[in-house]
């Protein structure tokens, strides 16, 4: 199975396993992958993460899903991804994406690493809009 699109990809695994109402999903390993599932954990839309670079070829990364003690929901309402292959999506330090009027996140790849919209404004970085999460 080839991926061109590996952070759709992970987003889809993400979602998928929502869904389905799986407690963990494993996902094929990258420094970018790994940046997002450290930002989705800061911002406590994930329980957990688990980097076990031993499996495989490249390595997998295992990630607790967070549901919602009452209502059993997942904490994660929406992954959208923003900036495909086909179609990037670039945007200057002062024209970027608030979702949700600073509720949710844009994960934000910038020449300082990838950082969430708030951090990428706080140090007036622009770059490539990789995905909105509420």
């Amino acid at each position: 199975m080839i991926v061109t699109d590996p952070i759709a990809d992970y987003l889809t695994r993400l979602r998928n396993a929502q869904s389905a109402g799986h407690r963990v999903v494993e996902i094929p390993s990258s420094k970018v992958k790994k940046a997002i599932t450290k930002i989705l954990y800061d911002q406590g839309y994930i329980l957990k993460y688990q980097f076990d670079d031993e499996a495989g070829k490249q390595g997998i990364i295992r990630i607790a899903i967070k549901y919602d003690p009452q209502t059993k929901q997942p904490v994660i309402r929406k992954l959208q991804r923003i900036s495909k292959p086909g179609l990037r999506k670039y945007a200057k330090a002062k024209d970027l994406p608030r979702v949700i009027n600073g509720l949710g996140i844009a994960i934000i790849s910038t020449s300082h690493g990838i950082l969430t919209d708030k951090e990428a404004r706080k140090i007036n970085v622009g770059g490539e809009v990789l995905c909105q999460v509420y």
